[in-house]
């Protein structure tokens, strides 16, 4: 398992973490995602320790909660083993205060996660989504305070963006404040916006990339096929999952999955593995996000890293994925002597 530093920092991250959205399997939408209890994610951490996979993702409000618990008790003994990432801003509970960035929701959202996941302290908290309601000085010197009380390590935020991130690491930087050095994005062969913007900003501040839903929302599994029923089991039977993930044409995927299909069978590995190693060639990709229902879906994930897609193989992934990029970002295509694209 390589080891990659994250953004403009001193800490390493493996390329691969694993995410905690299966454990617990509470509601509609999580429960479309998996329900692993407690004794099935202490056999998934087994495995990830055991290849090297040392970083484990989750958020306050996976199954209300239940995610981070289940997390704590199957590290429960080996802290020091693993590095912990979660996340905070989304509505918590019922209360006027139970939802944003503000320092009262994010002090106790930060005390909750801890409590939850049994442990002292969090290596990388990310504010998992912007809250346009309280200044970013504010969430800012929150997040600051913690980790000089030494219960976060590092911080990063979630689905920020472009402005949004530079107005925070600007603050930062103003108020001699902890920085981000992670924003966690959607990122796939059939999501590539992230490059228009937010991947030459995070080259170009030093933030790293924490990718999420690396399969596209389930639809890189190679289980979706056209002219074929969803498999019986996929998160996709979930009008709720549906609607609330990354939108994206049918046809698109299809084409993707064909060109995906072509190259594994050239390498030897599956769809998934492919798609995955092709992230992990992005610029500031630092780890990607991957998840698991079981043992055979974690084993399968792992097998993305330790070798490599050919130049010729990521071109022809890059031919069939590009998308045409909103303004002003395909009007910038046409300067590259003065706007090259990120490398």
């Amino acid at each position: 398992m390589e080891f990659r530093w994250l953004g403009r920092s001193g800490f390493r991250v493996p390329e691969l973490c694993l995410g905690t959205g299966t454990f617990g399997g509470k509601g509609e939408l999580f429960g479309a995602w998996g329900a692993t209890d407690v004794a099935e994610a202490t056999r998934l951490v087994d495995i990830c320790l055991e290849a090297g996979l040392t970083m484990f993702d989750s958020a306050d409000i996976y199954s209300a909660g239940a995610a981070e618990e289940i997390l704590g008790a199957a590290i429960k003994g080996r802290r020091d083993q693993v590095i912990i990432s979660t996340k905070g801003t989304f509505r918590s509970g019922s209360g006027p205060n139970d939802v944003g960035s503000s320092r009262y929701h994010i002090t106790r959202a930060v005390e909750g996660s801890l409590r939850r996941l049994g442990t002292d302290w969090i290596d990388l908290y990310q504010l998992h989504g912007f809250d346009a309601a309280t200044p970013v000085e504010e969430t800012l010197r929150a997040l600051d305070d913690l980790v000089r009380a030494g219960k976060i390590l590092y911080i990063g935020c979630s689905n920020y963006s472009g402005w949004h991130l530079m107005k925070s690491l600007a603050a930062s930087d103003r108020y001699g404040l902890t920085r981000f050095v992670a924003h966690q994005a959607y990122y796939s062969l059939i999501g590539r916006d992230f490059e228009w913007e937010l991947m030459p900003l995070g080259l170009d501040q030093g933030v790293g990339t924490v990718v999420w839903s690396p399969l596209g929302w389930g639809r890189l599994t190679g289980k979706i096929r056209r002219g074929q029923p969803l498999p019986e089991v996929s998160r996709l039977r979930s009008q709720l999952n549906v609607d609330i993930g990354p939108p994206v044409d049918a046809e698109r995927v299809y084409r993707v999955v064909d060109e995906l299909d072509a190259v594994a069978a050239e390498c030897g590995k599956t769809v998934p593995q492919v798609a995955i190693n092709w992230l992990l060639r992005r610029p500031t990709v630092a780890t990607v996000i991957i998840g698991a229902r079981n043992e055979a879906q974690l084993r399968e994930n792992l097998g993305a890293v330790g070798w490599s897609l050919s130049a010729e193989q990521v071109a022809r992934l890059d031919a069939v994925s590009a998308q045409t990029p909103a303004y002003p970002y395909w009007h910038q295509r046409g300067f590259k002597e003065r706007n090259p694209p990120p490398v």
